[in-house]
């Protein structure tokens, strides 16, 4: 007999929460980011509330397990009410986080997460001045895919003001984020 989708679901979130080998929680957590790819689910991964779950893996030391939760909130955030529920959260901090991770993946589903999360009320949180800075860098950066994204960032989520902010601020100081490495 065939599990149905929030059954099945349900048994990845309850695997994950009681395993205890760190290679299955990144597995489970793999599957559960790509569920989270399909509007169908978006309802019954509310319900069994994988978002908090994604959350909470964005501060975790493993950074397969991080770059997965990122990765699953990308997916999610293009729905209003996922997106309505991580500004609520506080999401955009450990997202922004996300921004220093050495794992190319990661930051490019945080920089992609920020651009899905940005409205007139998150705005501000979202292209803050630390995050403009990083763009600015991000866009410098030998990785195509990278400097593209955040080249898009800089223009279509920043104003010129902001931009020009940064810059001045990043001739004056040496400290940043480090780029990741590819």
């Amino acid at each position: 007999m065939e599990l149905g989708r929030l059954e099945y679901l349900q048994a990845l979130v309850t695997e994950f929460q009681v395993t205890d080998s760190t290679e299955a929680k990144e597995q489970v957590l793999a599957n559960l980011a790509n569920f989270a790819y399909d509007p169908k689910n978006y309802e019954f991964l509310r319900q069994l509330q994988v978002l908090d779950l994604f959350l909470d893996m964005l501060t975790e030391d493993n950074e397969t397990l991080v770059e997965f939760a990122i990765g699953g909130l990308c997916n999610l955030c293009l729905d209003k009410t996922n997106k309505e529920y991580i500004l609520e959260a506080n999401g955009v901090e450990p997202i922004i986080n996300c921004l220093s991770s050495s794992n190319e993946e990661t930051v490019m589903s945080a920089v992609t997460t920020l651009m899905y999360l940005t409205t007139p009320q998150s705005r501000q949180q979202t292209t803050a001045l630390p995050v403009v800075e990083c763009m600015l860098r991000f866009s410098l950066s030998a990785s195509r895919r990278l400097s593209n994204l955040a080249t898009v960032f800089l223009e279509d989520y920043c104003t010129p003001l902001q931009v020009e902010e940064a810059r001045n601020l990043s001739k004056h100081t040496a400290v940043g984020i480090p780029l990741p490495k590819d």
